[in-house]
């Protein structure tokens, strides 16, 4: 193999300065490619941090109910012969929803019935010896004691007369309380109980959500729930009806929170509209006041520099990138929370910050097309 220096002897003077100029110009390209690469401009992706508003909204989801919810049992115990309603069916007041064996009942009011009769003989028996008790005092025919104790003993008579009635009257109510009825107007929600089972007195065995008053109950966290007071007004809407947003009002605010969830059950009363039906799910929507801001920005725009957090920020004049150290306070589905590093109108890069160096000089898309990122307030 023949080297340049052996090939330029052999060859003539003018294939040799062909051969210079030829090198000359390879090298020269090289030279002008290796400038090229090292001023390209990187085009990049950017948010705007945008100005924070004055007020933020809170947003709670919920399940419409009815104002009164009336869980209804036996006032007296046994076991249930017969249930009459489903779930869904509609009640009026005196409808029988269920009913319990009331034999015994029927036989304690025989007994009662029974009793009242010897109670009403013994008045009588007592009433006749105290007449007559009177008409031989009147003839002196006996002492005074005797008399007195015969005016007694009616009296006694009349007092066991009176409790026997009012236990016949005791013992028939028991009867009637075998049948469960519906108190008002109303929708069964749940029932508890079935055919067969042995209930006590009180146990819940149907559930009637009465006609009137919706309302819409959430769950909020202790860092919010300030900003719900009775008598505020909210926004509700429904996910059956994007269409269909009504106002509401706070009506009522738990004084304790949850022992599990430690939320605060709160509840938002609707106006009437018949298209709001029990068991929607409704999101109830608050206006507050700011309060301590935060910057949300994309997971991808933050990057990592000794150990610290920070993010990329474009010089607008220079079209040069800068690191910047934030302060980040919690990580969220929507992006990172900054507390601290960014202001109103500053330039972020969102995409690419691992080829990013300080000094890069960057091309930046038209202010239409960059995105921006609005102030959020912490919650």
């Amino acid at each position: 193999m023949f080297s340049l220096k052996t090939l330029s002897h052999r060859m003539p003077s003018v294939a040799r300065l062909m051969l210079v100029g030829a090198i000359g110009i390879g090298v020269s390209a090289c030279s002008e490619e290796k400038a090229e690469v090292k001023h390209v401009i990187r085009p990049v992706k950017v948010v705007e941090i945008a100005k924070a508003g004055d007020t933020r909204k809170l947003d709670y989801s919920g399940a419409v109910k009815a104002r009164i919810e009336m869980n209804l049992g036996f006032r007296v115990a046994g076991k249930i012969t017969e249930r009459l309603v489903n779930i869904g069916d509609r009640v009026k007041p005196g409808d029988v929803l269920a009913r319990i064996d009331s034999t015994d009942y029927q036989l304690a009011v025989k007994t009662a019935e029974a009793n009242l009769a010897a109670a009403e003989k013994g008045v009588q028996t007592a009433d006749l010896a105290n007449k007559r008790a009177e008409q031989l005092f009147d003839k002196n025919a006996v002492p005074k004691s005797q008399a007195e104790q015969a005016s007694l003993s009616y009296d006694q008579a009349v007092s066991t007369r009176d409790a026997a009635r009012s236990s016949l009257d005791q013992a028939k109510n028991q009867v009637s309380y075998t049948d469960l009825q519906a108190g008002q107007n109303g929708i069964v929600t749940t029932v508890n109980a079935d055919t067969g089972q042995v209930v006590a007195s009180g146990t819940p065995v149907v559930t009637v959500a009465i006609d009137g008053e919706k309302e819409v109950q959430i769950a909020v966290p202790e860092n919010d729930i300030a900003e719900f007071k009775p008598g505020k007004t909210v926004k509700a809407s429904f996910w059956a009806d994007d269409g269909l947003v009504l106002d509401g009002k706070v009506r009522e605010v738990s004084g304790s929170a949850d022992q599990q969830s430690r939320t605060f059950a709160v509840r938002v009363s609707l106006p009437n509209d018949p298209q709001v039906l029990l068991g929607m799910t409704a999101t109830i929507e608050a206006d507050v006041s700011n309060g301590n801001s935060y910057v949300s920005i994309p997971l991808s725009a933050l990057a990592e520099q000794d150990g610290k957090q920070m993010v990329w920020t474009v010089d607008r004049d220079t079209a040069t990138v800068h690191g910047r150290d934030i302060k980040v306070a919690d990580f969220t589905g929507d992006g990172v929370h900054v507390t601290e590093g960014l202001d109103t109108g500053d330039l972020v890069v969102s995409a690419g910050t691992q080829f990013m160096s300080e000094n890069l000089k960057v091309k930046v898309p038209d202010q239409q097309s960059a995105l921006a990122v609005t102030d959020q307030t912490v919650r």
